[in-house]
């Protein structure tokens, strides 16, 4: 019966998703991209970890957690604990699973989430440290993983190294490939907001573990270059369009120089987080581009930068006001609904119903859809449904 009930609310999702159900595709198609909202979601590869990983790792984190945040400074301590409010397990923070990105845009995603690692030799990540372990522990039967093209040059796409590997794309040019298999059998599709971690820390939990590299302009060079030859320029709307003959990026931005919707239908807008968690913002990928100009993402950024068109802002029950601010100036933000499946273990709305609120354009969840982990009835939608709707705080009249 459960069975049943979820094909058919994802029956109703997909149904939705196609006749944009909340609001008429001509009223959206008269907004510009930073003037709707969408769902989306986070870590939007993601297969689930083993649970042997889960229960080993546990213990480690606990302790490794504690001697980190003491040594924090109080400053780096506060941001900490904005990002991470919920006290959980590392196998609660992990207690999610996301199916293909096919399944999640016809269901009416439309920003999805991706973490990229530099990976310029191959061989960086077929043989995790974590599965060595628990092997030598006599534990074998370890839920598989697929290493298509983990032995080739070049980008790599999971979540933490030897420890959150599992992934439904093995490599970025194979989730580019699949985003745009599913842009052309959808042609004229609402743009969608992609979301690119670029991965430049480790955590060496083990003995010989991968060593991962940091993003320097090459690296970032070869990224853009790889979004561009897997969906071509004419599927991107980039930092360019919108700087436009505004002296800065910044002022292109305050100006509200996004183009509408419907100029934007069977586009990709790219958004990147420069380091691992978006915590260090001085990247090689602004060096000599102070307004990002020939990229194909644009960056993280502090409303003073002047290629600023991105913030990050993901505790919405502690940001909404500055959040509403900074649409209603012209930004484009990203926040969550649920951290770190916290929400969806309490079956909580709060942060879900304070991210909507802050008219933050990309809302992401772990949870798009019913049926999780825990039991719970939470789960997460588009208010009125459908894959986007009017902004609620910028086009207010």
């Amino acid at each position: 019966m459960q069975t049943t009930i979820t094909r058919a609310l994802g029956t109703m999702l997909m149904a939705c998703a196609t006749t944009i159900c909340g609001a008429q595709s001509s009223q959206l198609d008269t907004l510009k991209i930073n003037q709707v909202q969408v769902l989306g979601t986070h870590n939007s590869y993601a297969r689930p970890v083993d649970s042997a990983v889960l229960a080993y790792i546990d213990p480690i984190f606990e302790k490794l957690g504690q001697t980190y945040m003491k040594s924090m400074p109080k400053e780096q301590f506060a941001a900490f604990q904005e990002f991470h409010p919920n006290t959980v397990k590392m196998s609660e923070g992990l207690h999610y699973n996301h199916p293909p990105f096919d399944v999640q845009l016809d269901a009416g995603v439309r920003s999805l989430e991706i973490d990229v690692y530099n990976d310029p030799t191959g061989n960086r990540f077929n043989d995790p440290a974590v599965y060595r372990e628990l092997r030598k522990k006599g534990i074998t039967h370890l839920a598989p993983f697929d290493t298509t093209d983990l032995d080739k040059p070049g980008f790599k796409v999971l979540h933490m190294a030897d420890i959150d590997f599992r992934t439904h794309y093995t490599t970025f040019k194979g989730a580019l490939a699949a985003m745009r298999s599913w842009s052309d059998a959808h042609p004229g599709h609402f743009p969608i907001y992609v979301m690119i971690e670029a991965k430049d820390k480790g955590i060496p939990l083990f003995p010989n573990s991968a060593q991962v590299l940091p993003f320097d302009e090459k690296a970032f060079d070869a990224l853009d270059r790889e979004i561009v030859s897997q969906l071509g320029r004419d599927k991107l709307i980039t930092p360019d369009d919108i700087h436009g003959k505004y002296p800065t990026l910044r002022e292109a931005t305050l100006a509200q120089n996004w183009p509408t919707v419907k100029a934007a239908r069977g586009k990709f807008i790219f958004l990147l987080l420069p380091s691992t968690a978006g915590m260090n913002l001085v990247s090689d990928y602004t060096k000599n581009r102070p307004n990002l100009e020939g990229r194909v993402m644009f960056m993280q950024s502090l409303p003073q930068d002047t290629y600023a068109a991105f913030l990050l802002l993901d505790n919405a029950i502690v940001r909404q006001e500055e959040i509403q601010q900074a649409v209603q100036k012209g930004y484009m933000v990203r926040t969550r609904s649920d951290i770190e499946t916290y929400e969806a273990k309490t079956n909580d709305h709060t942060r879900a119903n304070a991210a909507f609120e802050s008219g933050a354009q990309i809302i992401s969840t772990d949870f798009f859809r019913p049926g999780n982990g825990y039991g719970t009835p939470y789960f997460v939608n588009l208010p009125g449904g459908g894959e986007a709707r009017p902004n609620p705080v910028n086009t207010r009249k």
